[in-house]
């Protein structure tokens, strides 16, 4: 009796032996590093490169002008304003005057609030001149990122301020997450959740800097002929934003505020501010055309471009010249004005800056185009500068964020049940599939090269290491495993972890390791670093590329699916296995994985998810930041799919889902 149980405890000690051995062998496989980041992040500039937009060559005024307007209505409906409801786009300004604020001679301000669609409410401080008789020209004044002050930045009250002693009405709106809307929901990264419920996240920015020329427009005292905007930074790109698309704006000042794609991407590992943000790469916004045509399309208009020659931000003088003023220099010479496109390069203080030097050069500029008297210098106004409370107009209790908004958005998507009977359900599939593909912009690509870069075999496993170079000129790396005693027809499971192929080897489910206990019962294992996972990924944050790509009109989930794909059809004219898997670890892996065998279900029999989810408002529930996952904040997403969709789509592929990652309460 004690023979025996001696011998079963060896029989049952003997694979657990084995297993840690594989476990060690495997690990140390996986470790090996098969491709620099420095070499990612130099492909995805390649690649962004190709995708700039080029600046038309017009070739006689009316021309240009009638181009420049097929492009304002393509990007004011196909683009800025995708998703957003008819009503709220065409909603007269909702501006509550909420009294006076103590003011100096010569002016006075106000405190207002104003509605930037239903139930998101911003405010704005309006200065006037103190006596108005005739109509007088007004400046919308737009604020960058300068949280949490806001609207009370110092430069921002001497500039406003010394606007209406020159004669002018200055708007100040204060910009959505700073000052009184300084809100972490605010945070503009959740841009990205409005393009995951179905509307273009610049949409709400572009709404809410709008409402500002709505207003003035609409003002007794306002001359609509003479409307201008000007702002810093973020305010920067507003200005050239709003002043290109709505045609109301007649002389336009944006400072320090944004480049061109080729500009922008060539500086990125240098600059870290180079990139921008959310709003500033929306989503399909550089698709067909760039910021150089927007400044193209102010032609004849007056617009004077203010750079910092030393800017420690982003967009030095020198460095952008050449492709916002240089390139577009032939425009206003069409119209015979060259002289409305002005450019300054500020030297004093020469950084980010709206100081003394470039406010004077605003004061002159709309003084000059205004037909105003000139206004050379600054009026000292020191002590008219007031504290951010003096300022504060406050927004209602429950006032909406960019989150809470798309959180609503969500909480109205209705989309068509999925058919019961089966032969409904694979005609509806099919049609899903091609709506898959749009939404993510899925273009097939081939595995150009798959470069073996090492190998193994050794206690009982061997290995191949894989760069693969694909059609599209970007890459991914795998490493392929196999027992040697396993077949070389083997069932081949394609394994995606979110932390990467080096932690893959670290990860257990049910109490095995996954990686070595795929490989202990006989399987081929083939662990990917896509790219932006892993070794995929750049050595500048992915979301700074995503952005970028969005913008293009690519979709990053979309790249990275065909990337997956790609591969599976290599792999599989490889080896020739009997059977192809995929397994993933996170919700990244677990979606690209989802799209990719929905795409093309035949590829796969099985998609066993790890650590996933059930649904994509876990994104927003969480909420998970666009930082997290950059990839799976695509248009249109959640609004026409979630993981159940995809799952039937993917038919026959049998999807399972283990572990799936749960809400933690607050």
């Amino acid at each position: 009796m004690k023979t025996r149980s001696l011998i079963f405890l060896a029989l049952l000690s003997g694979p657990v032996a084995y297993g840690q051995g594989v476990a060690s062998e495997v690990k140390a496989i996986l470790d090996h590093s098969l491709q620099s980041r420095q070499v990612v992040t130099f492909q995805l500039q390649e690649y962004l490169l190709q995708q700039a937009p080029k600046l038309p060559v017009p070739t006689s005024p009316g021309q240009w002008t009638a181009q420049a307007e097929k492009i304002r209505s393509h990007v004011l409906d196909d683009v800025v304003l995708r998703g957003w409801p008819k009503e709220w786009v065409n909603a007269a300004p909702k501006f509550e005057d909420l009294g006076p604020i103590p003011s100096g001679e010569g002016y006075q301000r106000r405190k207002l609030r104003y509605e930037i669609v239903p139930g998101f409410y911003s405010t704005a401080v309006l200065y006037e001149p103190a006596h108005l008789e005739d109509r007088v020209p007004a400046v919308l004044n737009l604020m960058g990122h300068f949280e949490p002050v806001g609207k009370a930045m110092e430069f921002q009250q001497k500039l406003c301020i010394n606007l209406a002693l020159h004669g002018m009405i200055a708007l100040n709106l204060e910009w959505i997450g700073m000052g009184e809307l300084y809100r972490e929901e605010n945070t503009h990264w959740y841009g990205g959740d409005l393009d995951l419920v179905g509307t273009n996240g610049a949409g709400l920015f572009y709404l809410a800097m709008r409402r500002g020329i709505d207003f003035l427009a609409a003002n007794p005292h306002v001359d609509p002929k003479r409307l201008g905007v000007t702002g810093l930074s973020g305010g920067g790109w507003q200005t050239i934003t709003l002043s290109s698309l709505d045609k109301r704006v007649y002389a336009s000042i944006p400072v320090a505020g944004y480049t061109s794609l080729t500009g922008r991407v060539g500086r990125m590992p240098l600059a870290e501010g180079e990139p921008g943000d959310l709003e500033q790469n929306a989503t399909d916004f550089l698709d067909g055309q760039d910021y150089s045509t927007l400044t193209a399309m102010r032609a004849p208009l007056p617009t004077l471009l203010i750079y910092n020659a030393e800017d420690d931000c982003c967009f030095p003088a020198p460095l952008v010249k050449p492709y916002v003023f240089d390139a577009i220099t032939p425009f206003y010479t069409l119209y015979d004005r060259p002289d409305a496109l002005q450019f300054h390069e500020n030297t004093d203080p020469s950084t980010h800056n709206y100081e003394l030097d470039n406010r004077q050069q605003t004061y002159r500029f709309f003084a000059k185009w205004f037909g105003l008297p000139a206004a050379e210098y600054e009026i000292p106004v020191d002590d008219q500068v007031l504290s951010y409370s003096d300022l504060a107009a406050g927004v209602p209790q429950g006032n909406l964020t960019i989150l809470g908004l798309a959180r609503k958005m969500a909480g109205e998507i209705s989309r068509s049940p999925m058919p019961s009977a089966s032969a409904a359900r694979a005609d509806w599939a099919a049609s899903e599939r091609d709506k898959l593909k749009t939404v993510v912009r899925y273009h097939p690509v081939d595995v150009r090269e798959a470069w073996a870069e090492g190998d193994t075999k050794r206690k009982g496993i061997e290995s191949l290491w894989y760069r693969f170079e694909l059609s599209n000129g970007l890459s991914a790396t795998g490493i392929w495993i196999k027992s040697l005693a396993a077949p070389r027809d083997a069932p081949l499971t394609i394994v995606l972890d979110d932390k990467g192929k080096k932690d893959a080897a670290n990860e257990e489910w049910d109490r095995m390791p996954w990686v070595a206990n795929l490989v202990d019962r006989g399987q081929q294992v083939l662990v990917l670093d896509l790219l932006f996972t892993g070794e995929g990924a750049p050595d500048q944050p992915p979301h700074y590329f995503t952005q970028m790509l969005a913008s293009t009109g690519q979709r990053p989930l979309g790249i990275e699916a065909s990337q997956l794909t790609a591969i599976a059809h290599w792999a599989n004219q490889r080896w020739r296995p009997r059977q192809r898997r995929l397994e993933t670890a996170g919700l990244r892996s677990q979606l690209i994985a989802l799209v990719a065998a929905g795409l093309e279900p035949a590829l796969f029999s099985e998609l066993d998810t790890h650590a996933g989810i059930s649904s994509l408002s876990y994104l927003l529930d969480k909420p998970v930041t666009y930082q997290d996952a950059p990839d799976l904040f695509c248009l249109d997403l959640y609004k026409d799919f979630d993981i159940d969709r995809l799952a039937v789509i993917a038919t026959p592929v049998k999807v399972v889902s283990s572990q799936t990652l749960k809400l933690t309460p607050e």
